[in-house]
């Protein structure tokens, strides 16, 4: 049995996406766990770049089972427009599994959003419907796949639903309703789609493990957007840590080997909340500029800060990380210097754990310490200890503040940019 569940270890964005497509070479199946459409994975292979909201980042390697589990929030929409993408460009897709568990995102959940997000409360959301459909889940008023292909039950509980969310969007946010009958229509044709795709993925993945497959869960978002234990309420509306995985694809815990955190070498965030280490002048803008700092599904442009080891503690022991793949050191080759925050200054008190309050984080300083920056080009790099001496430090440095040794250190986009330096498949 080797299964090793992959999550990000800061505020998403990490660089999953190609870290989960290095891995997936090595596994025999890739299980998205959790998170939706809000979520995007850029994946480089050669020349062509792959931007993946729903589909497993292992879908690009023809021979792996790729696997959407039940904990993921399912568009319709825009996983059956990134199949159609994908077909396009030659990859075949006809090893992607569906669960029957998963939850639809409906047409109202993303006006839903959309409007609470244009209220007086903004979190900052991606508006594609992801909170409302958790909600719907939690309050037992959400369809599944498996509901949605019962074509018998699926158009009774439809019409009930369509008119108690007309009756929310018309009295409450004075918006348009929802005809029920188009509704009905369209997703009928989304069902017949999806049918020959759907399973009973627990059972397929339990199945592959206890038959000594190599299983890799990937994980949306990031640790500190994890709606129990992120900066609440400026977090997803799931579960992006490592126990999300054995929830959100129908495993038990004793079936995970490893967990791997995703560290970019320094921080962002998308959205609102506090961000201790963020920068607010050319540092911040030439981070962004050479990192290309941008988020995949929306665009926007990210906040970005020096690497924080505060929450790299925190991420390490919320999740058990074992490991640690590093991602973008390259972006930091042009600096004379770089900084870590090693812990926060409050109200002239050190704090050396993440604080459980918003407001006591908002009023955080971080207390940095300062290291020589390599100012060398490494994407050539292939191995680790060819590295620069300073770049070798900056990442030792890392590995001793969080207490966790790292497995995989990129410093580009592609493929062959990513140095092994422990294989997390191999027998613990």
């Amino acid at each position: 049995m080797s299964t090793v569940v992959l999550v990000g270890a800061q505020w998403g964005d990490e660089g999953k996406g190609k870290i989960t497509d290095f891995l997936a070479e090595k596994a025999d199946y890739i299980v998205r766990y959790q998170g939706g459409s809000n979520a995007g994975h850029t994946v480089v292979v050669g020349n062509e770049k792959f931007q993946l909201h729903l589909v497993p980042s292992g879908i690009l390697y023809p021979d792996k089972v790729s696997v959407i589990g039940n904990g993921v929030a399912l568009d319709p929409v825009i996983l059956l427009k990134e199949i159609d993408d994908l077909s396009s460009r030659g990859i075949d897709v006809k090893n992607l599994k569906i669960s029957s568990r998963a939850h639809i995102v409906m047409p109202y959940h993303k006006k839903l959003d959309s409007l609470q997000e244009n209220g007086g409360r903004r979190i900052g959301t991606t508006r594609r419907g992801i909170g409302p459909l958790y909600a719907d889940k939690i309050s037992r008023t959400g369809f599944r796949v498996i509901d949605l292909l019962d074509k018998d039950l699926f158009p009774e509980r439809l019409k009930a639903i369509v008119e108690e969310k007309n009756c929310i969007l018309e009295k409450i946010y004075g918006s348009t309703a929802f005809v029920y009958e188009e509704l009905l229509d369209e997703f009928r044709y989304y069902a017949e789609r999806l049918r020959p795709m759907v399973t009973d993925t627990s059972l397929l993945v339990n199945q592959a493990i206890d038959a000594g497959k190599k299983v890799l869960f990937e994980g949306a978002q990031g640790t500190l957007l994890d709606i129990d234990h992120g900066t609440y309420p400026y977090v997803t509306s799931s579960h992006p840590v490592s126990g999300g995985a054995c929830v959100g694809a129908g495993v038990g815990p004793t079936k995970i080997n490893r967990v791997v955190g995703v560290v970019k070498a320094y921080t962002t965030r998308v959205g609102e909340g506090p961000f201790p280490t963020e920068l607010f002048n050319e540092t911040g803008d030439l981070i962004r500029q050479r990192g290309d700092e941008y988020g995949t599904t929306t665009g926007r442009p990210r906040r970005c800060g020096w690497l924080d080891a505060v929450i790299l503690r925190y991420a390490a022991r919320i999740n058990g990380l074992t490991d640690i793949a590093i991602t973008k050191l390259d972006v930091l080759d042009t600096f004379e210097k770089v900084k870590i925050c090693t812990a926060y200054r409050y109200r002239g008190q050190i704090i050396r754990e993440f604080p459980e309050s918003l407001e006591v984080l908002r009023e955080c300083e971080p207390i940095y310490i300062e290291m020589d920056g390599w100012q060398q080009d490494i994407a050539g790099i292939t191995r680790f200890e060819d590295l620069p001496l300073k770049a070798r430090e900056y990442v030792n440095k890392m590995v001793e503040l969080c207490g966790v040794n790292h497995c995989l250190l990129a410093v580009g986009p592609g493929r062959s940019q990513t140095m092994v330096t422990r294989d997390v498949f191999a027998p613990a």
